[in-house]
């Protein structure tokens, strides 16, 4: 006998919904997983949501985490990155395959899909890498893997660095009309780097990575997107000159697309000067100069998609000398009030634009339907206190790692429950959903 989904009422919230345009106080109903009303609703429902001052948003997709399953599960799980997802707001997820082994074949995407189908949080998507071992040499079966569920394809971590090779990956993913995600650094200028390059790694002694390793392969990419017309997107851009580079693609309508992350709009080089691993990501935090191109990108709508690139680990790999630690930041958890800390709070974008750049627009880049609260729709909400003040605390995180720089910063924006399919799968503590 098939087991019924409560029903769900929302009532009397704001429902911004950018894909259709809604923005109002309303009612919404949710029946067996999916959106049945939307307006004033008078029928009764198993569960009912008072969201009188609060937003009712899709839920929040993020196309850029790492969950380190399998091979690094004392990092984070699928499970336990599953939970941090929905505790953000997120009901859609995209791992990369930079796990170990990696996610280069059809049996690994489905292990992804059946770890995050019983860990029952959020869904979970996957990428598959563009070649075998995330070796940069021979193509992986992307086709197998596009047949299992992959919704793109990338190296993350490793930029392609043979142009050949990455031509080849670009036409092999365009017959399964998937997009190929570069992680842009060429390694010739970056290689061995621990931070940006200029000022502040000289007057630490660190060694550099130039912003020209990521443009010239950008630059590069962008010259094969042209000939070959593939799908493609630019992972975790961090530098004014790859902002001038995106713009010129899109102004020639290549379908080149990108995405930039909450560090990359809130930090700067200068954070390192304490020597704090926290703080250390690929790519490097930039100048303030690049701060203010991606922020400016970010309101121009030249950036498809706010991701957070969620790398945890452990404390005692971030504890090793700077040189020796890992790069990366947990910031699922965080993340909505950081994008609303770096883009609302200042101007540049209202809650409308902004929640767009987390639900629709990154559905768009990866081809999914998702990010809509019409009638009909999947019922995928995240519930918005957008002003409730609270402070960032990673040991209380549901992930296992706590790598997180925001320490103790007091933020405004927190997600008070997430519905997934239909069921609350997330509550903040202090917030209970009536049962009727």
């Amino acid at each position: 006998m098939k087991e019924t989904t409560p029903s769900i009422l929302i009532r009397n919230g704001r429902l911004i919904d950018p894909a259709h345009g809604v923005d109002q106080i309303t009612d919404l109903l949710a029946v067996d997983g999916k959106v049945a009303q939307i307006g004033r609703v008078s029928q009764k429902a198993d569960v009912v949501i008072d969201a009188t001052g609060k937003i009712v948003s899709p839920g929040l997709i993020d196309l850029h985490v790492h969950f380190r399953e399998p091979g690094d599960e004392e990092e984070e799980t699928i499970a336990s990155g599953s939970s941090a997802a929905v505790a953000g707001g997120f009901t859609s997820v995209v791992c990369m395959p930079n796990t170990n082994p990696p996610i280069d074949n059809a049996t690994n995407v489905e292990f992804v899909h059946r770890m995050g189908r019983q860990a029952r949080k959020t869904f979970i998507y996957v990428m598959g890498t563009l070649t075998k071992e995330r070796a940069g040499e021979e193509l992986s079966e992307m086709g197998l893997m596009a047949q299992a569920g992959a919704v793109g394809f990338t190296d993350d971590g490793n930029g392609i660095q043979n142009a050949a090779v990455m031509l080849r990956a670009l036409k092999y993913a365009s017959m399964f009309n998937r997009p190929v995600a570069q992680h842009c650094q060429d390694d010739s200028l970056a290689r061995g780097g621990a931070m940006n390059a200029g000022y502040y790694a000289t007057l630490l002694g660190l060694p550099g990575m130039d912003p020209l390793a990521e443009e010239m392969m950008l630059w590069r990419d962008i010259q094969l997107v042209k000939k070959t017309h593939a799908r493609y997107h630019a992972q975790h851009i961090s530098t004014a000159g790859s902002v001038h580079l995106i713009r010129q693609a899109k102004q020639e309508g290549l379908p080149v697309t990108c995405e930039v992350t909450p560090h990359h709009l809130l930090l700067t080089e200068e954070h390192l000067k304490e020597y704090d691993t926290n703080y250390k990501v690929n790519p490097p935090l930039r100048t303030l100069a690049d701060v203010e191109a991606l922020r400016r990108a970010v309101q121009e709508g030249l950036i498809d998609a706010l991701a957070t690139d969620h790398a945890p680990h452990l404390k005692s790999e971030k504890e090793l000398e700077f040189l020796a630690a890992p790069f990366g930041i947990a910031s699922l958890e965080c993340a909505l009030p950081l994008y609303r800390k770096a883009l609302i709070d200042p101007g540049l974008l209202d809650w409308p634009q902004m929640l767009a750049m987390l639900t629709c627009r990154p559905a768009g880049v990866l081809g999914i339907d998702k990010g809509r609260l019409g009638v009909g729709d999947r019922a995928d909400i995240a519930l918005i206190d957008p002003d409730a003040e609270w402070t960032i605390t990673p040991t209380r995180f549901f992930s296992k790692s706590h790598n997180c720089p925001y320490a103790g910063w007091t933020v405004r924006g927190k997600v008070l429950c997430t519905i997934v399919a239909g069921e609350v799968r997330y509550t903040s503590e202090g917030f209970e959903p009536c049962l009727s």
